[in-house]
């Protein structure tokens, strides 16, 4: 009988508790300014977090799988789920602490590095400004990006190559003339 109305006065007032969040949200969503809204959002955070830490010390679930296991069902889903702020906060706790852990690493990955990619031209246009439109037959169309006069025709086969400071350069190897040249599509 105890059990049951202890368990009736906690589900009580985490129904309360759970109202006056959902108020204070809706507070600091309306805020307008931006700087003020997360102000807002930012001290409802914390004022959560401390009364889950100092209220509920034994209902957080020892295991992290646990917890991350509640959270990516409620966001795999799809659907309204609550999630006890207990679980939540060890979720984002444990999300913090693997992006601590994590910061600074270089990450490696596994890129395929082309030096030089050939392509052949199949037509040649001009904007209003004289810069050529290049289209190849894997349908990448470039544009030159400089001023200079650079000769092509249709058919030829040229070769764009990465430049400095993430440009590119478009030229033959039967001259020793390049353009610079930028992606369009």
């Amino acid at each position: 009988m105890r059990l049951t109305l202890v368990a009736t006065f906690a589900l009580a007032i985490s129904s309360q508790a759970h109202a006056n969040i959902e108020q204070q949200l809706a507070n600091c969503a309306s805020h307008t300014d931006k700087l003020d809204r997360l102000m807002c959002f930012d001290a409802l955070a914390a004022s959560v977090n401390t009364a889950v830490a100092t209220q509920l010390p034994a209902a957080v679930p020892t295991a992290s799988t646990e917890a991350t296991a509640v959270a990516t069902t409620a966001v795999a889903a799809n659907t309204p789920t609550t999630v006890t702020p207990a679980v939540a906060s060890v979720a984002s706790t444990q999300a913090a602490s693997t992006a601590e852990q994590e910061f600074g690493l270089k990450k490696k990955k596994e890129e395929v590095k082309v030096d030089r990619l050939y392509l052949e031209i199949e037509r040649i246009k001009k904007d209003p400004y004289g810069s050529l439109i290049i289209t190849f037959t894997n349908g990448q169309t470039w544009k030159q990006t400089e001023t200079v006069r650079y000769k092509v025709k249709v058919g030829q086969t040229v070769y764009i190559e990465k430049g400095a400071l993430s440009s590119f350069i478009l030229g033959s190897d039967e001259r020793n003339s390049t353009t610079r040249v930028k992606r369009v599509n």
